[in-house]
């Protein structure tokens, strides 16, 4: 008898800054929806083991979305974008997700994101705490200013498209399961050559909330901020230091893991991120009550 992933895919137009999307997202299970936002330069897959995991689809229904240009979301047709390069903004990806749950009617959910997903995360709370009754940012920090110096080597005609991949080999934690590592790396082997750069522009440059972190209200939303021990672009420090600056968050350090723990150990980032969720979910009775 054939064996059936328990995901569904499916596409939805999204308006976004007067330019509609065709925009492809996968999910699985039901209760407490949860919003899943990839890394910088990658696509849903990263979430698959988490959609694929029946301990977490019970209690919790998991969507994964691509952004435009980004896996099966394809580039706008109405729009003559091979014209200009390719720049992700903290404006679109909030409006993004903003249309993105209200398309999907879906009721206060969690938002959870890593990487460019997690700054976002912070991003969501600040400005968009009415639409989500938690967010949890995998690798969130105040801001990854200091390495943007290397954004032209991410596009250039003498650096090979390898050279993305295998730096985010070297996020890895050295414990985690080979097999995830290489699936992990081999998904980054595959975005179109500029976007990854497109989308540091935003994670290294755009995203910065050293002055105004501390104006988010956990009382409205929920806030987690999860840390990988083995991640060099978002150090535990780092990761801490957003925590400490919004009050009433919650930082969750994760030991033997580095900087895709959906994708690059499952099991492990499994064993942290259940709890969380539990937590999260809750965050949305108590902001009932009190409104």
């Amino acid at each position: 008898m054939s064996r059936f992933a328990d995901v569904a895919g499916r596409y939805v137009y999204l308006t976004v800054q007067g330019v509609e999307y065709r925009v492809y997202f996968e999910e699985a299970g039901s209760g407490t929806p949860v919003v899943l936002q990839h890394t910088a330069g990658c696509d849903n897959r990263q979430w698959r083991h988490l959609l694929e995991d029946p301990d977490v689809t019970a209690d919790f229904r998991l969507i994964a979305v691509d952004l435009p240009y980004h896996g099966k979301s394809l580039p706008p047709t109405s729009e003559r974008w091979w014209t200009t390069e390719y720049t992700l903004t903290e404006e679109f990806l909030l409006a993004f997700h903003v249309a993105f749950v209200e398309a999907l009617e879906l009721d206060r959910p969690v938002y959870m994101g890593c990487s460019m997903g997690g700054h976002l995360a912070a991003d969501l709370a600040l400005r968009h705490p009415g639409s989500y009754r938690a967010v949890v940012g995998i690798e969130a920090t105040l801001h990854s200013h200091g390495m943007e110096r290397i954004l032209p080597w991410l596009y250039h005609p003498e650096i090979g498209n390898d050279t993305k991949p295998a730096l985010m080999h070297t996020l890895c934690a050295p414990d985690s399961p080979e097999e995830f590592v290489r699936e992990t790396v081999w998904v980054y082997s595959q975005g179109a050559p500029p976007v990854f750069k497109g989308d540091l522009e935003y994670y290294m440059v755009g995203h910065d909330l050293t002055e105004s972190a501390r104006e988010i209200d956990t009382d409205r939303v929920g806030v987690w901020v999860l840390s990988a021990e083995y991640d060099w672009a978002a150090p535990p420090a780092a990761c801490a230091a957003l925590a400490a600056e919004v009050r009433g968050s919650h930082f969750v350090p994760m030991t033997g893991i580095g900087h895709f723990p959906m994708s690059e150990n499952p099991a492990r980032f499994k064993q942290i991120v259940l709890p969380v969720l539990r937590e999260a979910a809750l965050s949305g009775q108590v902001a009932a009550v009190r409104a």
